[in-house]
């Protein structure tokens, strides 16, 4: 079975503020299971998502 996390956990996780979870969710930014009135997010689904927006950084060069 995987692993859960709530809001909360998520929040620890990637180290952000609760709200931000709040609002990535209602902008569609990060997708979660809500079992009745608590988000729940799968920490595969979690860190796959993560992977897949990656960003390699630029060297800048003058």
């Amino acid at each position: 079975m995987s692993s859960l996390m709530d809001t909360d956990e998520l929040a620890k996780y990637l180290k952000l503020e609760k709200q931000t979870i709040y609002n990535w969710l209602n902008q569609k930014k990060i997708s979660g299971i809500k079992v009745g009135h608590v988000w729940r997010f799968d920490k595969k689904m979690v860190d796959k998502w993560l992977s897949s927006n990656t960003v390699e950084a630029k060297s800048r060069s003058k």
